[in-house]
């Protein structure tokens, strides 16, 4: 009797730990920036971007710091610095340019939050075929979170 006390009191326990965790992963996720729209404008190593970003910004303390584009190989190719919080403005549009990228070459769009790195959510694609939303794994040339051009403060 003792004995099936005892295993049914640790299954619950398991199973609650279990649920713990899955709710950990899913306030993180909830906790990233994510592209949802990305176009483009302009001409060959010349494009202006115009980038869609959904961030759980609080403030200073927690806002979306950059949006990116990067190579399928991981190499920076044009960085986009946000210098505040849109706490009050979601989700959110900003442009950015000069990016040196030819018609046809595949890149990644993806955003940046300054308390959880790099979002999942990104879009792929290029200039003459369009960008559509792709996941990425979050340590996707991670090493890039401390490369030049970086975040300067936030002014609010």
């Amino acid at each position: 009797m003792n004995f099936k006390l005892i295993t049914t009191v640790l299954l619950f326990l398991m199973a609650c730990t279990e649920n713990d965790n899955t709710d950990s992963a899913s306030n993180n996720e909830n906790r990233l920036a994510r592209i949802i729209s990305v176009s483009a404008s302009g001409s060959v190593n010349n494009y202006i971007f115009s980038v869609g970003i959904e961030s759980p910004d609080t403030g200073c303390d927690q806002y979306a710091d950059w949006w990116e584009v990067i190579s399928e190989d991981g190499e920076l190719i044009y960085r986009r610095i946000l210098a505040h919080s849109h706490v009050n403005e979601q989700p959110f549009v900003r442009f950015g340019g000069a990016v040196k990228i030819s018609n046809t070459q595949n890149v990644y769009i993806r955003a940046h939050m300054n308390t959880t790195g790099y979002g999942t959510q990104v879009y792929r694609g290029s200039i003459s075929n369009g960008f559509t939303k792709f996941e990425l794994d979050k340590n996707f040339a991670k090493d890039l979170e401390t490369s030049a051009p970086l975040p300067n403060g936030c002014a609010f």
